[in-house]
This record gives structure tokens, C-alpha cells and sequence, in this order.
């Protein structure tokens, strides 16, 4: 009997799709997550994804409350990746492929870079393209028609784990960086020490989320279309691990649903509604405690920096 989650099965790593090479590596939710038996590579089969009724989930409350946060903080916040983009990438045309809210970017437009980037759902747009001002464009990134070696850095921050045709979106990457250009991606790591403890419990593990990459996944998908890996590290969203954690758990005892994105943002809006100089105390805190994770290597994410070569 032909089994039907590995119909149009294969591996956008090592481009493997023969049915009888992968096996079940977790099952969750009545859902088949396989490995490739040639790479390594653990992915959800096109057959689960199919049944996938996509819609909006950051809606207009969500938008309310994004307007009624502290930009602020959210800018300090991603003035600490920038600490590590700086190094490989001090200046010049930067695109951001998924841009959400848009303060990465507007981040990075402030101190100095050329920014552009493409958000497909319509709230975070609405905010990156009407309240930061931002050069944004609300598009499917295989509909979106670039200027080919244009750009000295692309950036995908929690993107290319829900993109299906992954290698696609790296490849066409590629083509619209400069010669010597970076590519910096953070995605959920399956071989990270918390993916390994919770196995199919992992938080990251679910439909949305269509690839987890190990370190030599990764690797292997980048340097197939034309990258150089130089450096992967462990990366840990604290602010979301610490503050979401706890609300989560606090409804559950309640007995109440999983929190909404609206209901998040506020959440979040409410525990940082002080002073400045008690935030700047708090962002210190913050950025100690990730550069610790990360030097330690506990994270569920990898920061991957890859040059075009």
C-alpha cells in the first residue's frame, strides 16, 4: 500500500525523492515529520502542508498594539543583532525578506544602511510601510521581481523555516546579491540542546514551521547554491522564551486558551510600560544574558553568516 504523506516527497537539501529513504523522525499532531536518509535533513512532507488553511493571525488588534508599544526598546533590541551583522557587513543595500513589524529594518535605516524588504502579511505591512515609514513592499517573495547583484546584505529572521521551496528562496537570494555579498539567517536548530531534550514536544515543532535545520543542513543548503559559511552561532529569543513562556503557563493554569499575538504584544506592553533608565537596566540585562546563552551554546536557534562567493 502506497503511503500517502510521502506523496511528491523530497529533500530541498540534497534533492532526494526516493520515498524509500526517508523515515519518520517525530510524529506530532497526527503529522509524519521525516528525515531524508542521503542528508540528514527533517522537514514536513508537501501532503500535510496542502491541508493547511492559512489566514491571518496578526489582525488589527495586533496592529493596536504593536502602535502602543515602546519602539524604543524593540530598536535596542535589534541594535544587538546588528553588533554581529556589523562585522561582516558595516554598510550598504540591505534587504530583509520577511519583515514583519519592521524595526529590524527601521533599526538598520537608522544607523546608516540603504534598506528594502517585503512582508506578506497585511497588518506588520500596514506598520512597516505607513508608521516607520519604511521602503517595503507587500508581496509573495517569488512574485517579487529584484535587481539581480544589488544588494550587500540580505537578512531572514525566523522565515526560511516556513518557506516550502527553501532552496528556491536561497537561490534566488543569491541572485540578487553583490559578488562577496552576506546572507544572514536565523532558523530553529533540530540539533540544538533543547530541540534534542523535548524531541516532539520542542515549541518550535509544528505545522507552520516546514524545515529544521541541523548546522550541516544548513550548511549543505547554502553551499549548494553558491555560499561560504562563515560562522554559525547559538541564538535564544529571551524576550519571547521568558515573557510568552510565563503567560502561556499562567493561562493554562487558568484554563484559557493559548495568548493571541494581540494579547501578547499587550502583555508585553504592560511589563515594560516604566521608566527609560529602568529600561536601559533591563536591556543591559537582556543583551548579558543572550551573549552568555549564546557563547554556552544554549539556544534553540543558529544565527547562520554565509558570503557569496
Amino acid at each position: 500500500m502506497e503511503i500517502h504523506y510521502l506523496d511528491e516527497v523530497e529533500c530541498k537539501v540534497c534533492k532526494n525523492h526516493d520515498k524509500k529513504k526517508f523515515t519518520t523522525k517525530f510524529y506530532k499532531d497526527n503529522i509524519n515529520i521525516v528525515q531524508c536518509g542521503e542528508c540528514g535533513f527533517v522537514f514536513i512532507p508537501p501532503y500535510y502542508r496542502k491541508q493547511i488553511n492559512y489566514s491571518e493571525y496578526k489582525n488589527e488588534d495586533s496592529l493596536k498594539a504593536v502602535i502602543a508599544g515602546n519602539d524604543w526598546l524593540k530598536i535596542q533590541r535589534h541594535k544587538l543583532r546588528y553588533k554581529t551583522i556589523q562585522k561582516y557587513c558595516p554598510k550598504g543595500k540591505l534587504f530583509d525578506l520577511g519583515v514583519g513589524w519592521g524595526h529590524f529594518l527601521h533599526t538598520g535605516r537608522l544607523l546608516g544602511y540603504d534598506v528594502a524588504g517585503i512582508e506578506m502579511a497585511r497588518m506588520p505591512f500596514t506598520y512597516a510601510k505607513d508608521y516607520l515609514k519604511l521602503p517595503v513592499e507587500c508581496i509573495d517573495f517569488f512574485d517579487y521581481s529584484p535587481k539581480k547583484d544589488h544588494y550587500d546584505l540580505i537578512t531572514m529572521w525566523d522565515v526560511l523555516e516556513h518557506i516550502d521551496c527553501c532552496d528556491k528562496a536561497v537561490e534566488k537570494c543569491a541572485e540578487m546579491l553583490k559578488q562577496g555579498g552576506s546572507i544572514i539567517i536565523q532558523v530553529p536548530q533540530i540539533d540544538s540542546y533543547i530541540a534534542k531534550k523535548h524531541k516532539e514536544n520542542w515549541q518550535a515543532m509544528g505545522l507552520d514551521h516546514v524545515n529544521y535545520f541541523s548546522k550541516m543542513t544548513i550548511t549543505h543548503l547554502l553551499e549548494d547554491k553558491g555560499f561560504e559559511v562563515v560562522k554559525i552561532k547559538s541564538s535564544i529569543e529571551v524576550k519571547l522564551f521568558l515573557m510568552y513562556s510565563i503567560l502561556d503557563k499562567k493561562r493554562k493554569k487558568q484554563g484559557s486558551k493559548v495568548a493571541t499575538q494581540a494579547e501578547r504584544q499587550e502583555y508585553f506592553n504592560k511589563k515594560v510600560s516604566r521608566p527609560k533608565w529602568q529600561l536601559r537596566f533591563v536591556v543591559w540585562g537582556h543583551n548579558m544574558l543572550y551573549n552568555l546563552l549564546s557563547a554556552m551554546n544554549i539556544g534553540d536557534e543558529m544565527i547562520v553568516i554565509a558570503k557569496k562567493v
